[in-house]
């Protein structure tokens, strides 16, 4: 147990949770492991969960396995390791565990934890694409669809992620996503969804079209009666981020007021909410999924698949800007929000993800 300074416990609060290694420190070593050369290439690492280093997937197996040996089970010991490793290495222990003990490591969690807690480290255990996969196919899937859940995903998402969960999901389920969805709504709504699945977005800003975007999307709404939403679609749906964002300046210059209110003004239903997460995430993802967790808990009741998706799904992507959003925008902190919101290990997993009060 030389790795873990002290035996896991609840007054251990700070084991395995501060930073282990630094941006420069990650870019002069190498490494093997996937999810470490993609962080070494990003400019900087925006997520609160970091490759664990000196990282020993064996270890990690033991030590799982005596936290759940005999009578009851070592929660804060799971929580802590669990949220102190990232995917790639999570899957590495899941197959030591399998080669040490002859058992699925994920089957074993779940009979031995329940609740919240055991759907937290379930989906902590999930592959990115293959859990974004089954989010999007547990909407379609269920009495009824989440859009919410197919709206914060495909508006969120990069061109090579969608492109990735699409792959997954084909596997996964046997079944082609653009067609469950299809299948599922109607309209620009549905067009719209297919336009973001194709993960194709225009690259960089083109200067000659945000002058006529911004006109062309004035005329099809404030400056016309009746809406043309195809328009709307067409424009949001293709345009970088980059673009879209000179063109929602240009928008407020011509017309006065933000392109969000236009399009509550000209829109309703499935289609307003889309083609508003996409404005947002276009001018700041981690501002949009901030907004998605403060509704997911200050409402009567908690949302907690939303509140456990993001904190899961955007632990090792950019947690840290989403944290800073959330307390510019709402005037106090993610983690306090999440402090009284929820209790138990189920909280001090979501704390841990979350890395740190601002």
């Amino acid at each position: 147990m030389k790795r873990l300074r002290q035996q896991p416990g609840a007054d251990n609060k700070e084991l395995l949770h501060e930073p282990q290694i630094t941006c420069e420190e990650r870019r002069n070593t190498p490494v093997v492991d996937n999810g470490c050369l993609q962080s070494a290439n990003r400019m900087a690492f925006r997520g609160t969960v970091k490759p664990f280093v000196n990282f020993n997937a064996k270890h990690d197996a033991e030590i799982l396995h005596k936290a759940m040996k005999g009578l009851g089970t070592n929660e804060d010991t799971i929580v802590m390791l669990l949220t102190a490793r990232s995917n790639d290495q999570r899957q590495q222990i899941k197959a030591a565990y399998k080669k040490a003990y002859g058992k699925d490591l994920v089957s074993a969690l779940k009979s031995e934890l329940g609740g919240l807690l055991e759907s937290l480290i379930v989906a902590l255990m999930t592959p990115p694409a293959l859990y974004d996969a089954s989010q999007l196919h547990k909407a379609l899937k269920g009495a009824g669809t989440d859009d919410n859940v197919l709206i914060e995903i495909l508006a969120s998402r990069t061109g090579e992620e969608i492109e990735d969960i699409i792959k997954v999901y084909k596997k996964e389920f046997s079944g082609k996503l653009e067609k469950d969805i299809c299948g599922d709504t109607s309209g620009h709504y549905q067009k719209l969804l297919v336009i973001l699945l194709q993960g194709s977005r225009e690259e960089g800003v083109d200067e000659e079209k945000i002058e006529k975007d911004a006109k062309d999307l004035f005329a099809a709404g404030e400056g016309k009666f009746g809406t043309d939403e195809e328009t709307f679609v067409t424009i949001l749906g293709n345009r970088s981020a980059e673009h879209l964002r000179e063109v929602f300046d240009a928008y407020k210059k011509l017309s006065g007021s933000d392109i969000e209110d236009s399009i509550e003004g000209e829109t309703t239903g499935h289609l307003e909410n889309l083609l508003v997460a996409i404005v947002k995430c276009a001018r700041s993802v981690p501002g949009f999924l901030a907004e998605c967790l403060y509704k997911s808990m200050r409402r009567a009741g908690t949302d907690d698949n939303t509140l456990m998706r993001i904190m899961v799904s955007r632990s090792e992507v950019d947690m840290l800007d989403i944290r800073a959003s959330f307390k510019k925008t709402y005037g106090v902190s993610l983690h306090s929000t999440i402090q009284e919101d929820t209790a138990g290990d189920y909280q001090k997993a979501l704390l841990y993800l979350c890395g740190g009060n601002d």
